[in-house]
């Protein structure tokens, strides 16, 4: 399977100086991705080596971000600090998901400050709330050249460190879990019963880079 992006969640007053600090660290701009109108969400985009991409999310003050899983999602992380929020898989059909999950994917979309409307489908939000170590999965529905990592950079991420329990992936993703992400290690670590995202390591020009 393909990771197609990271979240890390921070509070809506926090975002400018987390896109300072993580562009200062990986020695890469962000681009202002945008808001997300039905989840209540804005995002700062870092576009990586690989097709895959880094983005910063804070809730707005607005209804949607209470009502909206992501939404929510977002805000219950910043509440309790910020960090890593989680781990998005991108499939090029998510109907065979939707049917081993037994539900439907929803849509979304997010308007660019250019203007344009970027549109996809996901699923598995919830689960992600429920239990942070799961991945979510995403079919997007707007052509490749607008994928967020269309411009891609000179940062690659090589390693996700993600606490909690490898085989519990084996149903979720519908493959082995050993090895799950393409040209990318996902290490299993212990930390305290927590589950999620503990770190990512970043390949730049000027070596490998950890952020927790």
């Amino acid at each position: 399977m393909r990771l197609d992006h990271v979240s890390y969640a921070v509070g809506h007053e926090e975002l400018a100086d987390a896109v300072q600090r993580f562009g200062g660290e990986l020695g890469a701009g962000f681009v202002d991705g945008g808001r997300h109108p039905r989840f209540g969400t804005q995002n700062f985009v870092l576009p990586l080596a690989g097709g895959t991409y880094i983005e910063l999310v804070a809730a707005l003050d607005h209804p949607a971000a209470e009502q909206a899983p992501f939404g929510r999602a977002v805000r219950n992380r910043a509440a309790q600090g910020g960090g890593w929020l989680g781990w998005v898989v991108a499939v090029p059909d998510i109907a065979p998901v939707e049917q081993r999950l037994g539900r439907t994917a929803v849509a979304g979309h997010r308007r660019r400050p250019d203007g344009y409307d970027l549109q996809w489908r996901q699923i598995g939000v919830l689960d992600l709330i429920a239990d942070p170590q799961l991945p979510f999965f995403i079919e997007w529905i707007s052509p490749t050249e607008e994928h967020p990592a269309r411009v891609g950079s000179n940062v690659r991420i090589t390693k996700l460190e993600i606490a909690g329990d490898a085989s519990v992936l084996d149903d979720w993703l519908g493959e082995p879990s050993t090895h799950p992400l393409e040209d990318i290690d996902v290490e299993w670590v212990t930390d305290d019963g927590a589950t999620g995202i503990v770190a990512v390591t970043f390949s730049t020009p000027h070596g490998d880079i950890r952020l927790d």
